[in-house]
């Protein structure tokens, strides 16, 4: 990942969750653990390569767990741990920020 250059705690909230996917990723795991392709599926432009290496950012951020099911062929499930979870009112002020702009480009 990149460094943050600045030592602002903007530039660091960034680093972690800049790009068009990771807070959309994080969105959808709100709801609880999905597998790979229900991600895939929630987000239709999204590549597998991105899905791919957005998943392994936010595991190396320690904001995802990656759990892989012992069965054939093998399940795998993303989740949010606990120190995802603190970016539920994160997402919330997004979420209201977007309904607002909404609403003022009617």
């Amino acid at each position: 990942m990149k460094e943050n250059v600045s030592g602002c705690p903007v530039e660091e909230a960034m680093r972690v969750l800049g790009g068009r996917w990771r807070l959309l990723l994080i969105w959808f795991l709100l709801d609880g653990p999905k597998r790979f392709n229900e991600l895939r599926r929630a987000l239709p432009n999204i590549s597998q390569r991105m899905l791919t290496l957005d998943l392994r950012a936010l595991e190396e951020s320690r904001l995802i767990s990656r759990t892989v099911f012992p069965e054939v062929p093998p399940r795998v499930e993303y989740a949010l741990t606990e120190e995802g979870q603190r970016l539920r009112a994160v997402v919330g002020a997004f979420q209201e920020f977007g309904l607002w702009l909404k609403q003022r480009d009617v």
